[in-house]
């Protein structure tokens, strides 16, 4: 079992600078069954692949980089790095990068997603 993880930027830096990377850093590879944690980045002009939308499961991002625009629950906020965001299972957002240049943030998930189900549920589709 691993307990030490890191992001891998060289496959970072292989997805090229206008792709969304996303790279597990916590799940039960470690033995863990009870969150997730992805480390994400997304180009300028990029956003929640799935748009507004829900999951089963609260969510918690942390920026490390960029100004992220969210939508939670109809309100509009900008954050940057330090910012903690906090969607709540099953309350609408999305997310999208309201700069010119990556954001990057650790995305928390809890309890742990169920790897058998869809992680997201678009809304108003």
């Amino acid at each position: 079992m691993r307990h030490v993880t890191k992001v891998d930027h060289a496959a970072e830096a292989a997805a090229g600078p206008n792709e969304r990377f996303s790279q597990a850093l916590v799940d039960e590879s470690l033995g863990l069954r009870t969150c997730t944690i992805n480390y994400i980045r997304t180009p300028a002009g990029g956003g929640s692949p799935a748009g507004l939308h829900t999951h089963v499961v609260d969510q918690v991002f942390y920026i490390l980089g960029g100004t992220m625009g969210i939508e939670i629950a109809g309100e509009q906020f900008e954050v940057g790095p330090g910012s903690t965001v906090v969607f709540p299972a099953g309350v609408p957002h999305r997310n999208w990068n309201a700069g010119s240049e990556p954001t990057i943030h650790l995305a928390i998930n809890v309890p742990a997603p169920d790897p058998n189900a869809p992680f997201a549920q678009t809304v108003g589709t």
